[in-house]
């Protein structure tokens, strides 16, 4: 289970995250949903504390940390925290001096020591998972959009991490690539697979989220099962946004979807 309590985020005079508790249960999808700006990519980046919170408690299973104003946390703490999570990025961020293998092995040789043929046989396998082994020796520039985004998802999976956190996994894709993506996250969440997306695609954030958080200016406007949030949202400043999202996915439908 993770637990976000209490997270304040600031960067100077600015208030990004205003005292956001959220829990996301083991096994569930979280969607992050809201307009630019509103602390989803923040919020996101502080359960893996890339971004360490100003104030408020991070739990992710057994591991804990409280965060204060002005106070340091060491980063060994940081590090056994950070370590359970895996994280996708909007832009892929593969290595491009790196295979599609290479990409895949390196978090495993490099962080956890593995050896290297055991590294190689858990990269082949969730190649495999993600629909790329038959370009494990392509370099990144070789592939395209939606197959760097598949190997960055292999990546981040590669040492078993607790939860998937996934920063607008589809914003930089077309829709047919776009759609390569959203198959792979549909077959993890159906495994199991906890995972917290900050989207603005309401294909993948309808699709396979339990739950939904809907963000603006840095606090929760409305939080609950996501069929309800999309469907029937209470706020009506979700219901604009939701309406929004609705609007621009049939304007971006393929001749094929929308027959």
């Amino acid at each position: 289970m993770i637990e976000l309590s209490h997270i304040v985020k600031t960067f100077g005079d600015h208030t990004v995250l205003n005292g956001i508790s959220v829990t996301i249960r083991e096994g569930s999808v979280t969607a992050l949903v809201g307009p630019s700006g509103g602390g989803k990519s923040t919020l996101l980046r502080c359960i893996n504390l890339l971004e360490i919170p100003t104030s408020g408690r991070v739990r992710i299973g057994a591991e804990a940390i409280d965060f204060r104003p002005q106070v340091r946390v060491p980063f060994a703490e940081v590090q056994k925290l950070r370590r359970q999570t895996g994280m996708v990025f909007q832009n892929f961020q593969l290595f491009p001096h790196r295979t599609a293998l290479g990409n895949v092995i390196e978090p495993l040789v490099t962080v956890l020591k593995w050896p290297h043929a055991k590294a190689v046989a858990r990269a082949e396998e969730l190649l495999d998972k993600v629909g790329m082994a038959h370009k494990r020796d392509a370099w990144p520039a070789e592939l395209s959009g939606g197959q760097q985004q598949r190997v960055a998802i292999a990546r981040a999976l590669a040492p078993s991490p607790r939860v998937l956190l996934c920063d607008e996994p589809t914003s930089a894709l077309d829709p047919e690539l776009a759609g390569e993506v959203i198959e792979v996250l549909v077959g993890l969440a159906r495994e199991g697979t906890t995972m917290v997306i900050a989207t603005h695609d309401l294909r993948l954030a309808a699709g396979i989220a339990h739950e939904a958080v809907f963000l603006e200016a840095g606090e929760v406007v409305e939080k609950g099962e996501a069929r309800r949030i999309f469907s029937a949202p209470e706020r009506e400043r979700t219901q604009r946004f939701i309406a929004t999202l609705t609007q621009e996915a049939r304007q971006h439908q393929t001749p094929d979807a929308a027959r």
